[in-house]
């Protein structure tokens, strides 16, 4: 008789989505980033605190913006600026682009044809900037309202765009560097971090399972080990520490210079007081470093390419280099992916019924075109005529053409209520309209797989064989 433990359910929001086959069996070493992805921060107050510091600072330079506040629901994850205009866009996976807004005004379809018909976003032209991560949100917010500021305050003088983004920019890199912000989360985590009780056993099981586990952030050392402590401390046995879960630390890793470059390195000496001193050999099992390379923990875990999976929340600096640079197995942290699913999921009856009325619409349409057809055919007397008069064929185009107006009034409503799901602007992180946004292209291209936080793994075991579905194609039955 079979006695195998019950394996614990986990619902569908909280599942590991493969894009390329994974088997987490051959996985010999586990990489994590810190921030938005072992410690989650409540993004809305996060990113409210970035905002308030960087708009303090923009004040002080004369900006006016001193009633700005932050609001979630200008930007999400995945959109795009035009530094060149002032606005905000969400692209398709072709980089077309689907909507918009010149500051936090929304453009309609007719400025918005106007303004990008002829226009592809390519990410390589510094003209655009990806918001590709939570970090991200607090800058876009801050840049579109300083736009609407600007406009309002010179409507008929042209404004710098780019100018007034770089001073966004330069203002958000200090009050990171400065430090106050950090230092204010440290002293209030309870107000800023989203504590996961199921993280440590996550990690335990990765751990006792054979594989190397190494944390891996670009943030300093005295924040990292009040992040990490915080968070993980209470969940474990007693007289263990986060420092326990992992064989290998590094902190100030200059990512994605990490993956690419061959910076110098430091031991943090004295854990107490994060004093370093210079490293003369190579990394060591159970060390704290500040700096390094990739190619240093390749060679302390004799490991490479497909044996090292690294788990970060950035497209770009964790994902996409480590993949391009190192060939590293790679798995993106999306954290908003468990809110988009579960409205998604909650809007399936009336997808359903707009599918329905999509398709009634396709036919009619078939319809209308073979009448044309028909009538174009009659009058130019090139093919047998068909048995009934152009009189009656344009009575039938005018009766079915009603027909297909009616439908269009009830799917207006259902197919604006779809672009609107999850946000009232910007809809769902994965989705354009119909097609796959350009979040959801990098996402495919770049990590072999994803979720919505690192305790996912919990229900899958570190032993699980992910498999990817079977591509569809527009011509598959």
């Amino acid at each position: 008789m079979a006695h195998a433990p019950h394996a614990p359910s986990a619902p569908r929001w909280r599942g590991l989505f493969c894009n390329r086959t994974l088997n987490l069996r051959s996985v010999k070493a586990i990489g994590y980033d810190m921030d938005y992805t072992l410690i989650h921060y409540k993004v809305e107050e996060w990113e409210r605190r970035a905002f308030e510091t960087s708009r303090d600072k923009l004040v002080a330079e004369g900006l006016p913006l001193a009633d700005a506040v932050f609001d979630p629901n200008d930007v999400i994850r995945g959109l795009i600026l035009d530094r060149d205009l002032g606005n905000v866009v969400k692209t398709n996976r072709f980089g077309y682009i689907k909507a918009a807004s010149h500051g936090t005004r929304p453009l309609d379809f007719d400025s918005l044809r106007k303004t990008y018909s002829r226009t592809i976003v390519d990410l390589a032209d510094p003209r655009w900037i990806f918001l590709n991560t939570l970090f991200s949100l607090s800058e876009a917010s801050l840049y579109l309202q300083l736009v609407d500021r600007k406009d309002a305050e010179a409507p008929a003088a042209p404004v710098d765009y780019r100018a007034l983004y770089d001073r966004v920019r330069r203002a958000i890199d200090l009050s990171h560097m400065e430090g106050a912000l950090k230092a204010e989360i440290m002293a209030d985590p309870d107000r800023f971090v989203e504590l996961d009780p199921e993280l440590p056993l996550t990690l335990l099981d990765q751990r006792h399972s054979g594989k190397k586990l190494a944390l891996i952030t670009n943030s300093e050392w005295g924040y990292t080990r009040s992040m990490m402590t915080y968070a993980f401390d209470r969940y474990l046995p007693p007289g263990k520490t986060w420092r326990d879960l992992f064989d290998l630390v590094i902190v100030g890793a200059r990512k994605p210079d990490f993956f690419s470059g061959r910076q110098p390195v430091f031991e943090v000496a004295d854990p107490d007081t994060g004093t370093l001193q210079p490293l003369i050999s190579g990394f060591k099992l159970g060390g704290c470093y500040f700096g390094g390379h990739a190619e240093l923990v390749e060679r302390l875990f004799n490991v490479d390419g497909a044996d090292i999976l690294y788990v970060g929340d950035h497209v770009y600096t964790d994902v996409k280099i480590s993949k391009d640079v190192r060939r590293w197995r790679t798995a993106l942290v999306l954290r908003e992916l468990e809110a988009e699913i579960q409205a998604a999921d909650s809007a399936h009856a009336a997808q359903e019924a707009l599918g329905t009325l999509m398709e009634q619409k396709t036919e009619l349409e078939n319809q209308l075109s073979q009448i044309r057809l028909a009538v174009q055919r009659r009058k130019g007397g090139y093919t047998d005529p068909t048995p009934a008069s152009v009189r009656e064929l344009e009575s039938d185009f005018a009766r079915i053409r009603q027909r297909a107006v009616e439908l269009d009034e009830r799917i207006a409503p259902l197919a604006k209520a779809a672009t609107e799901v999850l946000n009232p602007r910007w809809g769902l992180l994965m989705r354009a309209g119909n097609d796959k946004s350009h979040m959801a292209r990098h996402v495919e291209r770049h990590a072999d797989i994803y979720t919505s936080r690192v305790s996912n793994f919990l229900y899958a075991t570190p032993f699980v064989y992910l498999r990817s579905l079977r591509g569809s194609l527009p011509h598959d039955p």
